[in-house]
């Protein structure tokens, strides 16, 4: 009973918006309600405990998720005010005018770089939103974007998943990141062959996808390997995206029709620069806060910081924001900065800044109350309650459903490192009792959960957002589930086999 108890939100959540289509505030606020009401009475929940699991999880939902979505659809917002949105398109369009390669460049490289540099939404809002200004629709738009922002999310935001997994386990950074490669090796040619497939999906087009999809694999296989191996968590989504913009770029040009290449240098380098001058200001200020240069980040991390301390379950939480540091702060001096470049005055860019919160109200509600409700799942002990229930059920096939538990938690909390902190302890543990390696099985919840950020509803709240398609949460998620469901699939089998 306790087990069905703790299940029932997650699949209340599924049920109101992908079945019933109900959008994604009030299938929100109704799951909310239905895991308050398990917490209080099927698991005897403390009501203060309770109020203060929901104000913590309110409170990480506010920062960093929220407030980075609202500055990446600002950002976004400026330049249609700008109107620099068209010499952005007139390029993409310049490097090829195929709407494949349009898709995964925005999605697999451009996306990838803005999650390896700083996660949390922003490879899905921007890409998505850019695309639609491109023509192309809003829910294709909104999957590719979520189906892309899948294996560069492992090593996300700087390598933080991987770097908190190695905390909690113990295990070797260097290993950890090693084993994640291995185990996303075939799903890296898989994502670009799918991006690809979705946008063209004629039999005749099926050599060049798969042909590029193969090279793109390659770059970032090869180049994800070498960066794990011998680097760490930090550099390979970074080296891979870049590597593998590069390739897409040279190929688009390479096989441009030539009456096409005749009209690639129309645009002047000067324009493409101040047409680009926001979202360049915000990778140079991401790279400058990072630990690539971690002095100027251990200075700023220590000024400017809010503390808030929440006493749960006996203990106290501590809820930490180094503003200085803060990526939906470096986005919105970055697109301030930009869009003064532009030619966009004060007024004008605070005027647009409001008018983006309006947009967003929905967003706001849905991902409070998602983030609340998983923060009661987590520290009202629902989330244990299912990950045990699925390891002792297992046995020695738990290596095949490992990455389902990495999966539920990405899914729940809609945060790789999130479902790192909650089961890497626990997949650690089960390793030891079937003789399995904790390295593989630890790595093994980071790939699984990069597949639940597929189909995470905090994702697709962003990727609503960002065409601003509120109420086809359902709709999305719909669209996503086949493809993330396969994922995990193929990740468990890839686990098992050589576990």
């Amino acid at each position: 009973m306790t087990l069905i108890l703790a299940i029932v939100p997650v699949l209340l959540l599924i049920v109101l918006m992908a079945f019933f289509k109900m959008p994604g505030d009030k299938s929100s606020v109704i799951s909310l309600i239905v895991t308050i009401l398990i917490a209080l009475f099927g698991f005897h929940y403390a009501v203060d405990n309770l109020v203060f699991s929901f104000v913590y999880g309110a409170l990480k939902a506010v920062s960093p998720i929220l407030i980075i979505i609202l500055m990446a659809i600002f950002s976004y917002n400026v330049l249609l005010k700008t109107e620099k949105m068209e010499i952005i398109k007139q390029q993409f369009s310049s490097i090829s005018t195929d709407k494949s390669i349009q898709v995964l460049l925005l999605t697999w490289g451009f996306g990838g770089l803005l999650e390896a540099m700083a996660g949390f939404g922003t490879a899905v809002a921007i890409p998505a939103a850019i695309l639609i200004s491109l023509g192309f629709k809003p829910i294709f738009s909104a999957t590719v974007s979520l189906i892309a922002n899948s294996v560069a999310t492992a090593f996300g935001a700087i390598g933080t998943p991987v770097l908190v997994l190695a905390k909690e386990t113990n295990l070797d950074v260097q290993v950890l990141s090693t084993n994640v490669v291995l185990q996303l090796s075939v799903l890296m040619f898989l994502i670009p062959l799918v991006l690809l497939f979705l946008t063209d999906p004629k039999i005749k087009s099926l050599p060049k996808n798969l042909f590029l999809a193969l090279l793109v694999g390659a770059v970032s296989l090869g180049s994800q390997y070498v960066a794990a191996r011998y680097m760490g968590a930090e550099s390979p989504a970074i080296i891979g995206s870049i590597l593998s913009i590069v390739v897409i770029v040279i190929y688009g040009k390479l096989t441009a029709p030539k009456k096409e290449k005749a009209q690639q240098n129309a645009l002047k380098g000067k324009d493409i620069l101040n047409a680009w001058s926001i979202y360049l200001l915000i990778l140079l200020l991401i790279i400058l806060t990072s630990p690539l240069f971690p002095g100027l980040r251990s200075t700023l991390e220590n000024n400017w910081v809010t503390r808030i301390s929440l006493p749960i379950n006996d203990s106290t939480v501590n809820y930490t924001i180094a503003w200085l540091t803060h990526a939906g702060v470096l986005l919105f001096v970055g697109t301030f900065v930009g869009g003064l470049i532009q030619g966009a005055k004060v007024k004008e860019l605070f005027i647009v800044l409001w008018n983006t919160v309006k947009q967003l109200r929905k967003t706001f509600v849905t991902v409070i109350c998602l983030v609340g409700l998983s923060t009661i799942m987590d520290t009202a002990g629902m989330i244990s309650v299912i990950a045990t229930a699925l390891a002792t059920a297992t046995g020695s096939l738990y290596p095949l459903f490992a990455p389902v538990i990495g999966c539920l938690g990405t899914f729940i909390t809609g945060s790789d490192t999130s479902s790192n902190i909650l089961f890497g302890k626990l997949q650690a543990s089960v390793a030891g009792h079937i003789n399995v390696s904790p390295d593989w099985l630890s790595a093994a919840n980071t790939v699984g959960a990069t597949g639940g950020k597929i189909i995470s509803p905090q994702s697709i709240a962003i990727a609503t957002s960002a065409g601003n398609q509120q109420g086809k949460e359902g709709e999305i998620l719909k669209a996503a589930i086949p493809y993330a469901l396969a994922y995990v699939v193929i990740t468990g089998i890839i686990v098992y086999i050589f576990s």
